[in-house]
This record gives structure tokens, C-alpha cells and sequence, in this order.
């Protein structure tokens, strides 16, 4: 059968119409779906998303969105196996649909953690810290960022069907905005596969996420400027959609990631035979080959010292020859077909142009072993082209065969490698192999500014490394210049691209009663009983605790060197101390202050106060002498839900002397159990 792959537009699933594409398998050749030429409502689908599916996500804080993705990323893991199985039309090996589907997955899983534990559980993000614009701090800013109140589009590429979606999808509704998803109409059946997965899950609210199973029409014609526009794919059409009048003369924001043509650097401390050398080879087979080089983050240009090219090219054609070509669903295959003819085509157009200015020194498509009772229509080898003078050459610098090619060349030194790598005109991503950490930041230095992501590898760091193609959804994926100029990824980062950032200036109550962060300045709250007995769900912002003083002497400066082993002249050593610029004499230790203030708020009966987790912003601001005074304010600054059973509380402590001076200053982590 033919499968009807429907798009989900307010609410309905409306299959294809009169207009519908057919989609091959890249195993076969021969027609299993088709898509597109539905009718459909742009408008409607716009106005259902803002007016349903907007308001219900930013009803929800970023703690709950989180959680929400958590669901959806188990949901989904559940059922991986159908994803897998209905994968390998599009010529993608098991390993490939891992790369794709888990890492999809894995990155629900990731922007859930990053919400929980790097956001507040609340509705506004804090970004940043207060401003001070006088010496009373009656009038303060503070940048904020809320969810913008339009729709974000997703156009996305064909060779990663749902990691494209899910890693646009995580940040957009983690902001708490709506999507509607684009995918690439040659492997769109994987991504409604995925679509309806989600939807019966019942996870996400309605009108949180819409499908578009063929052309956008008008509806990027109908954008303004709440709305956000992320697309992945070709430089020509990134571009195309870029300069839609619509868009420019609305401020859409437009995130693209585009064509790039990375490059791997030999460092010129790496010589052929050692373990870093065996890695570069391993990196640049992998990259030629995993989803048969149809990766934006492939390795398409591949630099070597002029000594050592001739056993590079060696090593990785060795490699390549080794490496099984055929049906996906074979377990022996190592590498499947480009996901169609018209890809395959594409690819050799482009291997022609390369050919201009390289010699082929492995893989010829029109011999080649293949294995599996498949069609040869998508199929192709790993090809390797050497360029002998980089220099001159300017078409593999400017050329990308969105498939398994890459092309070796020379270099003389690490300079010449850099200026090499940087004339792509920007990519998403360079490694280079080194052990040596000058040549590390020689190449952040002078390779950063055209490459998104900067890879260094060697047998340190191999272990754990994740590769030279493998974005992580904690750091951003985007590249300058021709990559597209865009960030994707990068955790709250990515969030933001979703997001208002707003200046945020008034009072210091005003400011916490919007950021839900107690602001020095604030009015304090006067709780019923000691903080320390009062459970999460009863303290209150700005609820704050004034304790006794105690005063400082010297045998509690003497017996806590003693007892610690800090000797430190500033606190044993009159002459030496008053020397010192900063002090007056000698003076207390400043860890002697904290555990003096401890036991000055610290409520010692068992009670809902479960853990001290730590400190944060440590200031101490003036020193103390023996014979003065301490006192603490102790304030509830901020309160996270963290489990189902206990949430963290952040508590703004100030330390005083005799005279109200600050001393010193910190911010207490708590765990306190739920009422």
C-alpha cells in the first residue's frame, strides 16, 4: 500500500489532495507515500495555535513545560522500535536511525533537565542580574525574558526526520510557544510517524503542535512579529525565504542552518602511526559515512601536513574499502543509499564540480560493490578526492556533495590550515586532533570567528568525546556566513530565540513581585516562627529573620586557626596584617564569620529543613577586627520545586558589624520538605 501521509492542521488530520507527491524508497526505488496538495488553512491553522495552543503552554511555568518533555521523551522511547522499523525506507542503516531517533529523543530529555534545574519554576526568566542606578537601590533593572505570543515555524531537511523536529521542537515549547512543523517531503512519513505518536499521547495541550505534510503556501506570507521562523536546510532556499518581503518588513525572526562545508584539521603535532592519528582517520570515516554523509556537520574538507597526507590518504581509504555498502536492514551493511535518485544525482553533480580541481583516490560510483537485493538508484560509495594545491582551488572550497565525499589536502603549517578551514566562508563546525594546547587556542583565536563549534579531540578526551558530527543539545549548533548566521541548541540559550528579553526597571518590590526573587530593598516579611521550622509551601518570599550579635575575640580567631590549620599571617601576625593595604591589624577569618553566622540563624531541632546544599556569590566586603560584632539577616530570596517530595529554597544572608555595616554576603541553597 501507499502510504497517505496527512498534515495536522487545527485539530484535524487532512490527507493529501489532488496535488500529492510521491515518495520513493531509497532501498526499492519504488513509490510507498505520498504527500502534500491538501487543503489548507494557513490562517486557521495560525489563529488555532496562537489562540489555543499559546495561551495553554504560557498558563504553565518552564517547570511544568519541562516535566511535559520528559513525558513526551518517555512516551516516545517507548515506542522507538515502529520508528526504527519504518526508518529504512529512507536508505538510513539501524545505526543511522539512532543517531536520529535516540538522539532526538535524548534531546527532550536534555532541555527537560535544563528547565528544571536552570530555570525558575515560575513564568518569567531572570537573565542576568540587577542593575543599580543610585547608591539607595530605590530604582533598579533587571533584564527578564517571557514567551513571545505568536507561532514558531519549523521548516526542516530531509536526513534527520525527527531529530530535526524534536531538537526545534524542545526550546520552542519549552518557551512555551506553539509549532507548526515543515519537514522535508522525502522522509516526511518518518516525522508523521512521529507527529501522531505525540498527539495521541495527550501530553502536549491543543493546538501546541500542528504538521505540514507538503508546501507552506501563504502562511509565511501571514507571520508578524511574535513569531519566529527556524529552518534547516540549503543555503539557495535558507535564503530565498530569508528575503520574503513579509518577513523583513515584520522583523520575523528567522534562525537558519544552512549549507557548511566543515573541515578536519591533522594538527601538525599528530604523526601517522600514533593513537591520536588513528582518531583524525576514525572521525573522518565515521562522518563520510553515518547516514551515507548526508549530515550538515559531515566532514567535507579534510586537512593534513604535506608530509603526512600520503598515509592519510591511505588510512582512511583503507578504511573506506572496509566498509560494507548495501541494503539498510542487513546488519553487515555499514552504510546505506542517499534517501532518493534525485539526491543521489545531486551528489554526483556536485562530485563533478569537485573534480575540477581534485583527483579521485577512492570510490567510483559507477564501480562499486553493493550488497542486498536493492535497487542501485540511491545507492553511491564513499568517494575521496585529493586537492594537491588548495591554494588555487576555489570550487572545493565553495561546493558541497550533501553525501559521502570529502577531499583531502595539504598544509603547510598551522597558519595555512586555519586560512585553509576558514575559506568555507563560514561552517557549523571544525575539529582538529591535537594534543597540544597552543595549537588549541591558536585555532579558537583565529579559526573561532568563522566556525560555530570548534572540536578538538585526542586520546585524552576520546573516551568520552562525542564527535566531530554530533551537536549536543547543550551547546548551540549554528555557524556564520554561509551556515546560515543562526543558533540552534545551546540549552536556555536555544529557549531564548523564543522569547522576549525585556529591560525591566521600578522598585525593589516591584521587581521581586515580577521576578518572584526577593531584591535587597524589598520589603521583609515577619514570619509566625523561626524560618528553619516552617516547610516549603509556608515560607514566603522576602520572609526574613534579624538574629542576636555575637562579638569576635582574638581566642576565637587563635582557636580557629588552631583548629583548622588556616594560620594565615592576616589572622596570626599583628605587624605582618597591618602592613597588608587591606587590612587594619589582624582579623577574623572569613570562614570563621560563616560558621559563626550558621550558628546564629540555624534552628538546630529536626524539622522540614533536610539539607544544606551549598553557597553561592560569596562576598566578604570588609574585614573584622576582635572586639567587634556580628549579626545576620537571613531573607527567603527564591523557592524551586525540585522533587515530589522537597523543593530548594535560596535565602539572601547578610552579615553585619556593630555599626549595620556589611561584612559580608552570600546566598544559602536549602532543601526543605513540602508540607
Amino acid at each position: 500500500m501507499v502510504q497517505q501521509v496527512a498534515s495536522f492542521a487545527a485539530g484535524e488530520w487532512i490527507a493529501p489532495g489532488s496535488g500529492a507527491r510521491p515518495i520513493y524508497s531509497a532501498i526499492s526505488g519504488k513509490v510507498i507515500a505520498e504527500a502534500g496538495g491538501g487543503a489548507l488553512d494557513f490562517a486557521q491553522m495560525l489563529d488555532f495555535g496562537k489562540s489555543t495552543g499559546g495561551p495553554a503552554l504560557r498558563a504553565m511555568g518552564f517547570h511544568e513545560r519541562a516535566a511535559m518533555l520528559k513525558a513526551l521523551a518517555l512516551y516516545l522511547q517507548e515506542r522507538r522500535e515502529a520508528l526504527y522499523d519504518i526508518s529504512y525506507d529512507t536508505g538510513a542503516t539501524l545505526g543511522d536511525h539512532k543517531f536520529d531517533i535516540d538522539g532526538g529523543i535524548g534531546t527532550l530529555f536534555v532541555f527537560s533537565s535544563k528547565g528544571r534545574r536552570e530555570m525558575p519554576d515560575g513564568q518569567i526568566y531572570l537573565d542576568g542580574g540587577l542593575e543599580r542606578f543610585g547608591r539607595a537601590g530605590s530604582f533598579m533593572g533587571q533584564h527578564v525574558a517571557v514567551p513571545l505570543q505568536g507561532i514558531a515555524v519549523h521548516i526542516n531537511a530531509f536526513n534527520f526526520p525527527l531529530w530535526g523536529m524534536l531538537e526545534k521542537l524542545a526550546p520552542t515549547l519549552l518557551a512555551g510557544v506553539p509549532a507548526i512543523v515543515k519537514p522535508a517531503t522525502a522522509t516526511s512519513y518518518v516525522t508523521e510517524l512521529a507527529v501522531r505518536m505525540i498527539l495521541e499521547s495527550g501530553i502536549l495541550p491543543d493546538g501546541a503542535l500542528q504538521f505540514i505534510a507538503g508546501g507552506t503556501g501563504d502562511l509565511l506570507d501571514r507571520l508578524g512579529g511574535q513569531d519566529v521562523v527556524s529552518f534547516t536546510g540549503s543555503a539557495e532556499t535558507g535564503n530565498s525565504l530569508r528575503a520574503r518581503p513579509n518577513l523583513l518588513e515584520n522583523a520575523v525572526r528567522f534562525v537558519a542552518e544552512q549549507d557548511s562545508l566543515n573541515a578536519s584539521i591533522l594538527g601538525p603535532d599528530v604523526a601517522p602511526g600514533s593513537p591520536a592519528f588513528d582518531i583524525f582517520i576514525k572521525e573522518a570515516h565515521r562522518e563520510m559515512t553515518v547516514k551515507a554523509g548526508q549530515k550538515c556537520t559531515a566532514i567535507r574538507r579534510i586537512f593534513a601536513p604535506e608530509a603526512h597526507l600520503p598515509a592519510v590518504i591511505e588510512a582512511l581509504s583503507a578504511r573506506l574499502a572496509a566498509t560494507p555498502v548495501g541494503d539498510p536492514r542487513d546488519k553487515a551493511t555499514r552504510m546505506g543509499a542517499l534517501v532518493s535518485a534525485g539526491q543521489k544525482a545531486d551528489v554526483l553533480a556536485k562530485a563533478a564540480i569537485i573534480g575540477e580541481e581534485a583527483e579521485r583516490v577512492f570510490g567510483d560510483p559507477d564501480d562499486f560493490a553493493l550488497a542486498g537485493n536493492v535497487s542501485r538508484d540511491a545507492f553511491l560509495p564513499p568517494m575521496l578526492f585529493h586537492c594537491a594545491d588548495p591554494d588555487a582551488a576555489s570550487k572545493v572550497h565553495a561546493t558541497e556533495a550533501f553525501g559521502p565525499v570529502s577531499t583531502v589536502m595539504p598544509y603547510r603549517d598551522l597558519d595555512h590550515a586555519i586560512a585553509l578551514a576558514n575559506r568555507g566562508g563560514g561552517s557549523l563546525v571544525a575539529s582538529i586532533v591535537t594534543e597540544s594546547g597552543e595549537v588549541a587556542r591558536h585555532a579558537v583565536l583565529n579559526a573561532g570567528p568563522s566556525h560555530g563549534r570548534l572540536y578538538f579531540n585526542n586520546p585524552a578526551s576520546a573516551p568520552e568525546a562525542t564527535g566531530h558530527g554530533a551537536p549536543m543539545p547543550h551547546m548551540i549548533h549554528g555557524g556564520p556566513g554561509r551556515a546560515g548566521g543562526g543558533e540552534e541548541l545551546g540549552g536556555v540559550r536555544g529557549v531564548l530565540h523564543y522569547m522576549q528579553r525585556v529591560a525591566v526597571q521600578g522598585s525593589p518590590d516591584l521587581l521581586t513581585a515580577i521576578g518572584k526573587r526577593w531584591v535587597p530593598g524589598a520589603a521583609e516579611v515577619t514570619g509566625p516562627a523561626h524560618p528553619f521550622t516552617r516547610h516549603y509551601d509556608d515560607l514566603a518570599i522576602g520572609e526574613t529573620l534579624h538574629t542576636a550579635s555575637r562579638e569576635i575575640t582574638l581566642d576565637d580567631i587563635e582557636h580557629f586557626a588552631r583548629f583548622t590549620g588556616d594560620t594565615f599571617y592576616a589572622h596570626m601576625d599583628e605587624a605582618a596584617a597591618a602592613a597588608n593595604p587591606f587590612f587594619p591589624g589582624r582579623v577574623a577569618h572569613g570562614y570563621l564569620l560563616l560558621s559563626f553566622a550558621a550558628g546564629l540563624f540555624v534552628q538546630p531541632d529536626p524539622g522540614p529543613v533536610l539539607a544544606n546544599t551549598g553557597l553561592d556569590n560569596l562576598r566578604f566586603m570588609k574585614p573584622v577586627v576582635p572586639g567587634e560584632h556580628l549579626s545576620v539577616r537571613l531573607t527567603v530570596k527564591e523557592k524551586t520545586r525540585r522533587t515530589d517530595s522537597y523543593g530548594e529554597v535560596r535565602w539572601h544572608v547578610t552579615l553585619y558589624n556593630q555599626d549595620d555595616e556589611v561584612v559580608a554576603e552570600y546566598e544559602l541553597l536549602t532543601m526543605n520538605a513540602y508540607r
